[in-house]
């Protein structure tokens, strides 16, 4: 068959995870950026805290296009999780485009089975509260299917 059915990440569910997020962050004592994206890479929702950085919108849409496109969490490894060194992570940045590839921490794929359905970035915090605050949006996500 030439066709396939996959499974959509859908308003409300990034709604869902942009709630969960809010709430994570707000438990934090921080203002952040989340960002959701589909499957390829187009904004759902985005919501900037108050007192969220502008920067951050940029670090967050970017952290959750590169997770949907790589199907893993953002870091400093590759496309195919080899380890980079600045140098390489810089090139690669811009060989894909600044907007469409980063090696910092916070982005994470939205999977559901083995289907990639978007992503999640979230800037603004260190690396690690990034990270929690979009682990609290994927376990919502979890919780709700």
């Amino acid at each position: 068959m030439p066709l396939t059915t996959v499974p959509r990440l859908t308003s409300k569910g990034a709604k869902l995870m942009l709630a969960a997020a809010i709430a994570k962050a707000e438990d934090l004592g921080i203002a952040v950026t989340v960002a959701l994206v589909d499957a390829g890479g187009h904004l759902l929702v985005l919501e900037r805290m108050d007192g969220g950085r502008f920067h951050t919108v940029h670090s967050a849409t970017t952290k959750a296009a590169t997770a949907a496109s790589n199907k893993r969490p953002t870091t400093t490894r590759g496309a195919q999780g080899q380890e980079l060194d600045t140098l390489h992570a810089i090139g690669l940045s811009l060989a894909a485009q600044p907007a469409q590839w980063t090696a910092l921490e916070g982005g994470f794929p939205v999977m559901v089975g083995a289907d990639c359905v978007g992503g999640i970035g979230v800037s603004g915090g260190d690396w690690q509260q990034d990270q929690e605050i979009a682990g609290a949006a994927i376990a919502a996500l979890s919780g709700a299917t």
